[in-house]
């Protein structure tokens, strides 16, 4: 049994249709996982009972021939910040620690609809601000790579020896990437078969790329936002993490389309899509973005690099250098657009309506005051500052107005590619493998997301998608990935290379041992 949750979905859901496996027993082995790899910390809380209720709907329904399609039974979980009635949706935050919301955002219930079963609420940097899942009131989340918990729980395709030398030592650990570090380790250790995230800057693409994952990032609009709560309301979108590329699809197909609750949501018709086995990207023409070499991208990423791009040459791909000439200036524009929408999103919190409330004030002034100053990190405190200082009178023009000039200009490039018939982009996803947490912490928040999120965050200023494929394991036994984007909309095409890149690689996927172990 436990040796089906290192498989994918289809395998799974093909077993659950044949009647040789109940949802109930995959979902039990899940929750064990759960709690074996709880040292990693990739869970905000572990939704047992709700689970195990919607296994044994799924049991009924399998019995009675009645199954609501491939994700029937299959265990997905959920990142904290969308909100799941009856369930606690912390955002990571001491201000959001007791909250429960009383209704479903349109993702998780169109899951529902699809018959996943909801193992458990993961891990993020608080608010999701930060590219580790290092700064959440619940702790870090660590990367399953070069740890204990591999050494003693898991096998790998590939020899893991040099991955088990790690120190336990908590400075010693690889941060998970973020800030849906918490999804991604959900997924690699495999108590879950996916997980939503949230990409607001690379949010997903990002700790896909540091755990071995598939992570997409969806065109801004197909997939609805209502019910996520928000970091940056134009750039945020729910993202996809999974084991393999089939299995996001899967995924995608049930949670995109128009939605009335959402005004942001495109009303265009969505048409799920499979993509076959064997593949043709032969007279496909891919762009290499020569702003992507930057000085800080490592040798071993520059090589998987050229190695892929070769990969697609040798199978009759036409491969073009491009320019995004105004990619240096995608960190810069979206720290001012982050503050100003982080200072207006989080203004709600004060203590009166909902959330956390300090207690011993003498005037609502101070109420207020003491309310946001300890309810909130320091991460987040320091965004709000910044972005009320960006939105002044007197700042506006200069900053934020600015801002918004320099987001059309990195747009506007992204439109001359594809409107030079480019079809896709082949960029690094991270400039390097994972980092070790005592070096990550070295930096603030603003300088880690810098060098983390350089090429994963234009794609979100141009609202464009963009996906995460593992390519191989570094010399330190750490994942390697590289990055495609498209044109908006253009899913099926984008996810569709990314399988052939899937089967080209073969990137060594995590199994659990069996076992008695986890018994």
């Amino acid at each position: 049994m436990y040796k089906l949750l290192s498989a994918s979905i289809k395998e799974v859901s093909r077993k659950i249709n044949a009647g040789e496996i109940r949802p109930s027993d995959i979902t039990k082995a899940s929750i064990k996982v759960t709690s074996v790899t709880k040292p990693l910390n990739a869970y905000i809380s572990i939704t047992d009972e709700t689970a195990n209720k919607y296994a044994k709907s799924s049991d009924t329904r399998q019995q009675s021939s009645s199954l609501l399609g491939e994700l029937d039974g299959i265990p997905i979980a959920i990142k904290d910040n969308y909100c799941t009635k009856d369930h606690k949706t912390t955002c990571a935050s001491k201000m959001l620690s007791n909250f429960i919301p009383t209704y479903d955002a349109t993702v998780y219930q169109r899951l529902k609809n699809a018959g996943a079963v909801l193992i458990g609420k993961t891990n993020l940097d608080e608010f999701a601000m930060g590219s580790g899942t290092i700064d959440s009131y619940y702790g870090i989340t660590r990367n399953v790579w070069n740890s204990d918990v591999l050494e003693k729980y898991y096998s790998c395709d590939s020899c893991i020896e040099g991955h088990t030398k790690q120190s336990t030592d908590e400075n010693s650990w690889h941060i998970a990437g973020g800030s849906s570090g918490g999804s991604a380790v959900a997924v690699a250790t495999g108590s879950c078969y996916a997980a939503i995230g949230s990409d607001t800057g690379g949010s997903t693409r990002n700790p896909a790329s540091y755990c071995g994952l598939i992570g997409l990032k969806p065109t801004y609009g197909l997939v609805s936002r209502y019910g996520l709560i928000p970091l940056v309301n134009s750039m945020d979108v729910p993202g996809i993490l999974t084991r393999h590329v089939d299995d996001a699809v899967l995924v995608l197909n049930s949670i995109a389309g128009p939605d009335e609750a959402d005004s942001t949501c495109s009303r265009r018709e969505y048409v799920p899509f499979d993509i076959p086995n064997t593949i043709d990207v032969s007279n496909l023409r891919i762009g290499i973005p020569q702003e992507y070499k930057e000085k800080n991208l490592c040798p071993e990423v520059q090589k998987c690099w050229d190695e892929v791009s070769q990969y697609l040459k040798e199978a009759g791909a036409l491969l073009f250098t491009v320019s995004l000439p105004h990619t240096n200036y995608s960190i810069m524009c979206y720290t001012v657009l982050n503050r100003c929408d982080v200072a207006s999103n989080l203004a709600c919190y004060d203590g009166m309506e909902y959330g956390y409330r300090a207690d011993e004030w003498n005037s609502l002034h101070e109420q207020y005051k003491k309310t946001r100053t300890d309810g909130f990190g320091k991460v987040v405190k320091e965004r709000i500052l910044v972005g009320n200082y960006f939105l002044l009178e007197e700042n506006y023009e200069e900053y934020y107005v600015k801002a918004m000039k320099i987001r059309r200009l990195i747009s506007d490039d992204f439109n001359a590619v594809w409107n030079n018939n480019i079809d896709l982009l082949l960029t690094p996803t991270t400039l390097t493998e994972a980092p070790i947490y005592s070096e990550f912490i070295s930096m603030d928040n603003q300088a880690q997301c810098s060098i983390q999120d350089y090429c994963t965050q234009p794609a979100n200023m141009a609202g464009i998608p963009a996906i995460n494929v593992p390519i191989k394991l570094s010399k330190n036994g750490l994942p390697l990935s590289l990055q495609l984007m498209a044109p908006p909309y253009t899913e099926k095409r984008l996810l569709t290379v990314a399988k052939w890149i899937e089967q080209r690689v073969k990137f060594p996927k995590l199994k659990l041992k069996d076992l008695s172990l986890l018994e």
